[in-house]
């Protein structure tokens, strides 16, 4: 088998859910690059059209569906809508996420149960739809969850929803593995520690307050780095390629060796 096939995604059609956040623009284009068809999701319309029209630009057909997937109903109707347009679905990444965060005393039960919601039950139902789909096509799949390295880790500064969370999101790649491996259906998850985003920009700025909390997440590092985006791309393609088809219920961890240490 020659090498550079193991890697080949082009012409698969791929569904990224959370298209606008972080991680899901870094999927977006990576998929976009490597000659997938995508149709990308997010509640957000106006950066929704953005990262289609940048899709597009790298040469992808590419649909928006402007939806999150907050029930069964809608996570039906966005796996319909893809099949509608592409005819299946080949690689499901779950990239949608929130974060909120307060100490124990001072989180309030609801805004707990919201984190759990969006980044659990969310990933469950999509899962749960284009899993069904898979297994009707009959022609196998991948999907790809997204985790964190505070899925494995604590964190002292209130971040109990968002590392529950996350730890759910590991125990749920690991049961789905096995539960859809007899389908030829691979699930993991990628598990980034810091990485460049819009929403962690003000860590790689240079200024004191910025260094300071670099310096001090740098010393659990052994890369000596934080993330940028092309780390993230690279362990996703190999997540949903056939160089992976013998990789299911695996936490990829795409830290610098944040966790190994």
């Amino acid at each position: 088998m020659k090498s550079k096939s193991l890697f080949d995604v082009s012409g698969k059609n791929a569904l990224v859910i959370g298209a606008t956040g972080a991680f899901g623009m870094v999927a977006a284009e990576a998929l976009a690059s490597a000659g997938c068809n995508l149709a990308l999701t997010g509640g957000n319309s106006r950066s929704l059209g953005e990262i289609e029209n940048t899709c597009t630009k790298l040469g992808a057909n590419t649909i928006s569906i402007n939806k999150r997937p907050e029930s069964q109903e809608i996570c039906e109707d966005i796996v319909s809508v893809t099949v509608k347009e592409f005819g299946s679905v080949d690689i499901l990444v779950v990239a949608s996420g929130i974060n909120k965060v307060a100490k124990i005393d001072e989180m309030d039960p609801d805004t707990f149960s919201s984190v759990m919601n969006v980044n659990v039950t969310q990933s469950w139902l999509i899962a749960r739809a284009t899993a069904a789909l898979m297994k009707k096509q009959n022609t196998g799949g991948k999907i790809v969850l997204v985790s964190s390295a505070r899925g494995l880790l604590g964190h002292p500064a209130g971040y109990t929803a968002y590392c529950s969370s996350k730890a759910a999101i590991d125990g749920m790649t690991k049961a789905l593995g096995c539960e859809l491996g007899s389908s030829n259906i691979t699930v993991n998850a990628i598990a980034p520690t810091v990485f460049r985003s819009p929403l962690t920009a003000w860590m790689f700025e240079d200024n004191d307050d910025a260094k300071k909390v670099r310096s001090g997440f740098l010393t659990r590092v052994p890369k000596g780095r934080l993330g940028e985006p092309e780390d993230l791309a690279g362990p996703l393609l190999f997540l949903v390629s056939k160089a992976s088809d013998f990789y299911t219920g695996h936490i990829l961890y795409a830290d610098g060796g944040y966790t190994a240490g």
